[in-house]
């Protein structure tokens, strides 16, 4: 299974609108993951936010939806530059 992690920076002044849209997002995103998404922000500056997914079993399906449902909930709105999309998975365990 694997983890996907997407940080951006946000224009505070429209951070309700984000937040709303963002929740939207990760609810559409939801039946992609085992464990529910999750969306922080930065403790040292509360415009990066970071969305948080884990347990996909499809990566591709997976990035295919997060990229069209991303669009058509208007992240790019209130996005300040571009949204990154990092992947992880569990590293192996040491002998």
């Amino acid at each position: 299974m694997r983890s996907a992690y997407v940080y951006y920076r946000i224009d505070p002044a429209r951070e309700a609108l984000a937040a709303n849209r963002i929740d939207a997002l990760l609810a559409a995103l939801a039946p992609h993951c085992s464990l529910p998404p999750r969306r922080f922000a930065r403790c040292d500056d509360p415009s990066t936010w970071m969305e948080v997914y884990e347990g996909i079993a499809d990566f591709p399906a997976f990035g295919s939806a997060l990229a069209a449902i991303a669009d058509r909930t208007g992240c790019p709105e209130f996005t300040l530059g571009e949204r990154h999309l990092e992947c992880f998975v569990p590293a192996p365990a040491r002998a």
